[in-house]
């Protein structure tokens, strides 16, 4: 965008283009979420007058696969940066100053800097953490093992969970908190650890690892009180940190916050005048979407003279567990400290399709509206194609839709979403 305004643009990327979500992130754990779904799909299928014969699954076939696809992708980047002029330096780049970087021992200056180097899994520092995979490492494994556990309660714990227990694998997650996915509804992370239950997937809370160790067989975790888990594969989703190291920032005036996230201000610009910051390495919203609106208004901004600005108040988001989760604006306890008066409507239900499979699946939805205003707070929802429902329903609530604009929209019958514009009555509590 910023070539597309008229900037001379340079852009320096030592893996691969496109970024975490491109290639260790968002788009080849979709594949998989898909690929692991398809056990449930053939079982399903018996109900509506299939005859299924026996199916088996070839990890290294859709390991591949996914491969191919996240080179022709990264081909469509490289494509795009250099039909729009952009020069790609392909190497490690840190910063010599505010205006000079070093990029492979060629020295290039700028005028304008943008740091937007995202974020990088974290495995806290325990004996054998050099045991424990990553994420990134999930997508490139030479085989699947008999069993798993991962560690942590972040989203990315959870859908790696439901993706593994799809293919076959027995699966543990292991959490030191009461209830994973912090942030989340209330409701909808007590749904959905019903849920993932219900699958299989055996959960434990309250638990700590303090330490991994290694034997011919697999690997062992030890808790904090001694209890011991065996395991053939542990992944640890602790978290993932701003990735600001090898920058060279000692080299400037650039700050940093406690978790290393890169200090800006509401333009992006650090304390460095010259250089800006954006996406997962300001720690704001770690979500791909976040960092595209924020470069565009970054381009606007800087280069096309627009006041470019990103509304952070109804970001929505969607978790690729099993159901899905999708979710836009506040959870309730949030709502309720914002708002003097709300009112939640919800449904609970088994989906038509599971009317004749006999799967004991649930869905959920939740709305919650200021009472004062009638206005549509927040959406939240478990359930097959979470985000893609939801997705309108960011939409509505920022053009500022009313509970009563949802009770004059005609649904599309038979369908889930139909039961978000059906919920008449409000919760009593």
């Amino acid at each position: 965008m910023a070539a597309e305004f008229g900037a001379k643009v340079g852009i320096a990327e030592e893996n691969y283009l496109g970024g975490t979500c491109v290639n260790v992130g968002c788009v080849p754990k979709k594949l998989f979420v898909y690929g692991s779904h398809f056990a449930e799909e053939f079982a399903d299928a018996v109900a509506y007058g299939w005859s299924i014969e026996e199916t088996s699954f070839d990890w290294a076939l859709l390991r591949d696969n996914k491969n191919k696809e996240i080179s022709r992708l990264n081909g469509i980047y490289e494509r795009l940066l250099q039909n729009s002029n952009v020069e790609i330096l392909s190497a490690h780049t840190q910063f010599l100053d505010h205006h000079t970087l070093t990029s492979n021992g060629t020295r290039v200056s700028a005028e304008k800097i943008l740091i937007a180097t995202g974020s990088t899994p974290f495995v806290p520092p325990i004996p054998g953490s050099e045991y424990a995979v990553t994420s990134n490492d999930m997508f490139y494994l030479d085989q699947l093992p008999e069993r798993m556990t991962v560690v942590g309660g972040g989203y990315i714990a959870v859908e790696f969970a439901g993706i593994m227990n799809g293919l076959g694998v027995e699966t543990n997650l292991v959490y030191r908190g009461s209830k994973f996915l912090r942030g989340f509804d209330q409701d909808i992370r007590r749904i959905v650890a019903r849920e993932l239950e219900k699958k299989g997937i055996q959960l434990q809370f309250n638990t700590t690892i303090s330490k991994i160790e290694k034997h011919r067989k697999g690997v062992s975790l030890i808790s904090d009180t001694r209890d011991t888990l065996e395991t053939d594969l542990v992944l640890y989703a602790t978290g993932r940190n701003p990735h600001v190291q090898s920058l060279g920032l000692v080299n400037t005036q650039i700050q940093t916050s406690a978790t290393g996230a890169i200090v800006v201000d509401e333009t992006y610009q650090t304390t460095a005048t010259n250089v800006f910051a954006l996406g997962d390495v300001i720690d704001r919203a770690q979500l791909t979407p976040v960092a595209i609106a924020e470069g565009l208004a970054f381009a606007q901004r800087q280069f096309n003279h627009q006041p470019g600005f990103v509304d952070y108040s109804a970001i929505p988001t969607c978790v690729f567990c099993q159901p899905n989760i999708g979710t836009v604006g506040p959870t309730e306890e949030e709502a309720r400290n914002l708002y003097s008066q709300i009112e939640i409507f919800e449904s609970t239900f088994k989906p038509m399709k599971h009317t004749m499979t006999g799967r004991n699946e649930t869905t959920y939805m939740k709305l919650i509206v200021d009472s004062i205003t009638d206005r549509l707070i927040s959406a939240h929802m478990v359930g097959p194609e979470a985000g893609e429902i939801i997705q309108g329903f960011a939409v509505a609530i920022t053009a500022g839709a009313t509970k009563a604009d949802m009770d004059r929209t005609i649904a599309i019958h038979p369908t889930t979403a139909e039961e978000f514009v059906t919920m008449r009555d409000p919760r009593s509590n």
